[in-house]
């Protein structure tokens, strides 16, 4: 480009101009719609799971255990210490339970080490004639309380808690006597208080992982179609426009054509010059370059030095991503007085994060080739435009934010 260094400067009114950042890159848009779909679906599987493993424990823990200890209380060998430990882990459980629901969990190793304090402590408590019954309720309640501690956590934890659990049990069965009947019991126990709990934590795990899963096939697929419906509809978009800007490009060359215009009168230059800037944007805007923006308004005024305008055009910053709307809100007020400019051209492009101005100062001047929007200040909603005439230069304006 070559510049005019002699072109008078106006003010860009308005604008902070951002501190430029050498070697920056524009941001790369980020879309958490694919990735945050997935999650919820496997965050509300998983809290269903939770509410699940929450109430099997406390349901177990009160409606099979509390009976059973109140029952045969009379029958143990320290009733106090079975009776406190059901006490201990109903609080214990009930306080961890809600932690768990609210996505706040207690620290899982000093949880599981109360658990296994009371187990210890009720497996010595509770007596011979006690060891294999109901009464006995560490055996049936203790498991699904380790699930709560350790939800969310890799199932190795939860095994190596049953396996203490069911060690603490085999000596206390050792303990009185190495009686057959009792070693195959407590074989069965163990396969209980093993296979449940564990089943039920691994098979959570993985319903929420096939939720995950099949909710990111899913939006997957609902992103590729709502992709495709929007490349139609800038396809068609791009048509329409295409077919007007070749329309208002066939019109000119057709009085050019059939001799009706004059090749040298000024406005017939303008038009031509606007009808190519038009068709050099629709070129422009599909191509795939870092700063689109950017591109376009090169292009233009590319053509308007082509076209023997000395024009100057100074960026600032780096546009953020801009939908082809927004960039053609940006650009388009700007093409019609770039095509009427003459003498010189100053096209200055300041960027933000969150704002994008683009500005043009030409020389003014009478006629009616000096065409131009209304002066003052026009809003469409998202790009604000301004443009104004003071007899010695033309500025305009279109700003957009965030």
């Amino acid at each position: 480009m070559s510049a005019d260094l002699g072109a008078p400067a106006h003010p860009i009114r308005g604008l902070e101009v951002p501190e430029r950042t050498s070697g920056s890159a524009p941001p790369e848009p980020t879309s958490s719609a694919g990735l945050a779909a997935p999650a919820a679906v496997a965050h509300a599987s998983d809290r269903g799971a939770r509410i699940v493993a929450v109430a099997i424990a406390l349901a177990w823990h009160v409606a099979i255990g509390l009976p059973a200890v109140l029952a045969a209380r009379a029958e143990f060998a320290v009733p106090a210490v079975v009776l406190g430990g059901w006490a201990l882990v109903a609080v214990v459980g009930a306080v961890a339970g809600v932690r768990l629901l609210r996505g706040s969990p207690l620290p899982p190793w000093p949880l599981a080490g109360v658990l296994l304090a009371v187990d210890v402590a009720v497996f010595v408590a509770v007596g011979e004639r006690q060891l294999f019954t109901a009464a006995n309720w560490v055996w049936g309640t203790l498991g699904w309380f380790f699930v709560l501690a350790l939800w969310g956590r890799r199932v190795v934890g939860l095994i190596a808690l049953l396996t203490t659990h069911a060690v603490i049990a085999l000596v206390a069965v050792l303990g009185h006597g190495p009686d057959p009947a009792d070693v195959a019991r407590y074989v069965m126990y163990v396969y209980g208080t093993f296979s449940l709990p564990v089943a039920v934590f691994v098979g959570s795990a993985v319903i929420v992982s096939l939720a995950r899963e099949r909710a990111a096939v899913s939006a997957a697929g609902h992103g590729l179609a709502a992709e495709r419906d929007a490349a139609e509809h800038a396809l068609r978009e791009r048509r329409d426009r295409l077919a007007l800007a070749s329309s208002a490009a066939g019109r000119v060359l057709g009085e050019l054509a059939a001799g009706q215009v004059d090749p040298g009168d000024p406005e017939v230059q303008r038009r031509c010059m606007l009808a190519a800037a038009r068709l050099r944007r629709l070129i422009a805007e599909s191509d795939d370059v870092p700063d689109p923006l950017l591109h376009e308004l090169r292009a233009a005024a590319d053509l308007a030095e082509r076209n023997g305008l000395p024009i100057d055009l100074v960026t600032i910053g780096t546009p953020p991503p801009l939908p082809v709307e927004i960039r053609r809100r940006l650009a388009d007020p700007l093409n019609g007085i770039l095509a009427d400019a003459r003498g010189w051209a100053r096209l200055t492009v300041v960027s933000g994060p969150n704002e994008v101005v683009v500005s043009l100062v030409t020389p003014d001047r009478e006629g009616p080739e000096a065409t131009g929007p209304p002066p003052g200040e026009h809003d469409d909603g998202q790009v604000e435009h301004l443009y104004e005439r003071d007899g010695s230069i033309r500025w305009a304006q279109t700003q957009w934010r965030r």
